[in-house]
């Protein structure tokens, strides 16, 4: 391709903004058409980035001269819009989740492939430095066997009524996970609160079991008194602590460990070691940019998306299982 890669954005509500302006700056795309259904958000796209607007998405489609389309709407719209999408013959970037069922996203995976066009969807953290520096540390074993993770992604506000905290707090934590140590969990057990409306968890509380006893659990909620946005990861040698909030150490690394010495009658003794903290240097780069830009990379040289749709069922396997053990008072459910 010669030209810029042509993409038109539907949905600019609460993250649209964050899509368009990325996509804005990037040199080889060019963001043409903005499409949502409060004409009182088409204002700023229209002036900032001289985007044609459309208050029904479909006109947005219907442009045959889009190379591709950026999904940022309510969770439950994401199949049909990403469905349509495709089937016009367009590249595919969608928010998280990328549906709301297994059987949805892998119909939305067969008919990319049967169109020959790119699915992806937006697991950002899998495009974070901080998360591709974790992996490498994993990866090489410098913190030595993972014992258990943990991670909080919790704050006070954006309150959502159509989906719960599970499904739209908590799959950034699991897509980090399944990446981090390369492995599905194999099952998961998940307690929530409905505090604020009926029948929606504000806040979840999901433990999941992986390969190698490895334990992980994630605490997600809209209703906490503070933004924290941090993750744990414990192993036989060294610990991890991830903290999305800090703009001036996002990973600490902590020389700290407990091992078994010796043996005094008959029985190991535990020692504990306490060293030196370590702040990696990390790439600067915005996350959500990263991602934008391989979306064009891909469908620009027919690569295969980090983050494709495969990856984006991975995620909503888990999902499922985790809501069937809410709707079963925690009881442990295997994924499949």
């Amino acid at each position: 391709m010669t030209t810029p890669t042509r993409i038109g954005l539907i949905g600019y509500g609460y993250w649209g903004p964050n899509l368009a302006r990325n996509f804005h700056a990037l040199a080889n795309a060019q963001l043409v058409a903005v499409a949502d259904a409060d004409p009182k958000r088409l204002d700023e796209p229209a002036r900032l980035y001289h985007a044609r607007t459309h208050a029904d998405y479909r006109e947005l489609l219907a442009d045959p001269t889009l190379d591709a389309v950026a999904i940022s709407t309510p969770a439950r719209t994401h199949f049909d819009i990403a469905r349509e999408a495709l089937n016009q013959g367009k590249h595919v970037l969608v928010e998280k989740p990328l549906a709301m069922s297994s059987a949805e996203a892998r119909a939305l995976i067969e008919i990319a492939a049967e169109k020959q066009r790119v699915l992806m969807v937006g697991h950002t953290f899998e495009h974070n430095p901080a998360v591709w520096k974790i992996r490498e540390l994993v990866e090489s074993r410098t913190i030595g066997e993972v014992f258990y993770v943990y991670s909080n992604r919790v704050n006070l506000g954006r309150v959502q009524r159509d989906i719960n905290a599970l499904w739209s707090i908590a799959p950034h934590d699991i897509s980090i996970l399944i990446y981090v140590l390369d492995a599905m969990p194999l099952a998961v057990s998940a307690r929530g609160g409905t505090y604020l409306s009926d029948n929606v968890e504000d806040v979840v509380f999901v433990t999941l079991t992986f390969p190698n006893q490895v334990l992980a659990h994630v605490h997600a909620s809209w209703l906490d008194p503070s933004k924290t946005r941090q993750m744990t990861i414990v192993g036989s040698q060294k610990m991890i602590v991830y903290d999305d909030v800090d703009a001036e150490a996002k990973l600490r690394i902590y020389d700290k460990g407990a091992y078994k010495h010796g043996a005094e009658y008959g029985e190991f003794q535990i020692k504990v070691r306490s060293g030196d903290i370590f702040i990696p240097k990390l790439d600067s780069s915005e996350p959500l940019r990263n991602e934008c830009a391989h979306f064009v990379e891909c469908i620009r040289e027919g690569k295969r998306p980090r983050t494709d749709g495969e990856n984006g069922l991975r995620v909503i396997r888990v999902l499922e299982a985790a809501q069937e053990s809410l709707a079963r008072n925690g009881a442990t459910v295997r994924i499949v």
